[in-house]
């Protein structure tokens, strides 16, 4: 019997895919496991739908339905359809998730139901870091809150991180406010364990990555950096020592959550760029975005 032999690229396709339907899959437990038990509202859409549950009586999984759908089609009208690729399989897969993963989050509370809500909360924070953690890693997204995030990148000129700040202090206080303080703090500590963990997962334990850039298409990659992903950067002249070619090597510090999609973009604007990518564990001065443990 012949074997099938796949090719580099079809094999972390395959890899890509999968890592990513089993991080979604873990998000959407983590949600039925945690979140909706303890009434814990971690930020995005669906910390939202436990509230608007808790003050309506709408369900909050048919609110993470009709919010996602609703988002989709706001990235579409308003980011363009390259945008919206990059979310479409989440925004279905995350509610269908949701759905499926109820019956087993029953069954599995009988054996993780604790007396200490702070083993819960730490569970909560591994599993939900773990989760995003393998949804990042490849540039994919749940939709949802990333998605107004983006509108308000887009619209209000601010960065990304600050823009997932802002929407999960937002409903992380809507929280605190519904269900006591104590719930936002154990939500803020889930937060920042599993930012811990999504960084560990993604790229190492670097904050960031340096990119030292070698291309001939050098205005197009500038206004990559300078419009799209709000940082600067260098540029040194430079010639080729094989081919003694003039040219010019761009350097520029990117956020370890941005470096996948960055470098997609790269190789989208110049197929033959030539780059090193190095860990970046402190950056001082410049201009660059703010690196902060919440996003």
């Amino acid at each position: 019997m012949k074997k099938i032999k796949l090719s580099k690229d079809k094999k972390d396709l395959i890899v890509t895919g999968v890592s990513f339907v089993f991080g979604t899959f873990c998000l959407a437990l983590c949600y039925n496991l945690f979140y909706i038990p303890n009434n814990l509202v971690v930020g995005g859409m669906s910390g939202l739908g436990i509230v608007i549950q808790e003050l309506t009586g709408f369900n909050a999984q048919s609110f993470i339905y009709i919010s996602s759908f609703i988002l989709l089609i706001a990235s579409y009208i308003w980011l363009g359809k390259e945008e919206t690729k990059r979310i479409v399989i989440g925004t279905f897969l995350y509610p269908l998730f949701i759905t499926f993963t109820k019956p087993i989050a029953d069954v599995l509370l009988i054996y993780l139901t604790f007396h200490e809500i702070l083993v819960t909360v730490v569970l909560a924070g591994l599993l939900y870091g773990f989760s995003n953690g393998l949804v990042y890693k490849f540039g994919y997204s749940t939709g949802g809150s990333d998605v107004l995030v983006r509108l308000g990148c887009k619209f209000f000129h601010i960065s990304e991180g600050q823009g997932v700040l802002f929407i999960n202090i937002l409903i992380v206080l809507l929280g605190g406010f519904v269900f006591g303080v104590e719930n936002a703090v154990y939500a803020i500590i889930i937060i920042v364990i599993g930012s811990i963990l999504v960084d560990k997962i993604m790229i190492g334990i670097s904050d960031s990555k340096k990119f030292m850039i070698y291309t001939r298409k050098a205005k197009e990659i500038q206004n990559l950096i300078e419009q799209d992903f709000k940082t600067g950067y260098t540029v040194f002249p430079t010639v080729g020592g094989y081919s003694h070619i003039r040219g010019a090597m761009i350097m520029c510090v990117i956020s370890n959550r941005d470096v996948n999609f960055f470098k997609e973009r790269l190789l989208d604007i110049d197929p033959t760029a030539f780059f090193v990518i190095s860990d970046c564990y402190q950056v001082q001065g410049g201009v660059k975005r703010s690196n902060l443990p919440f996003i």
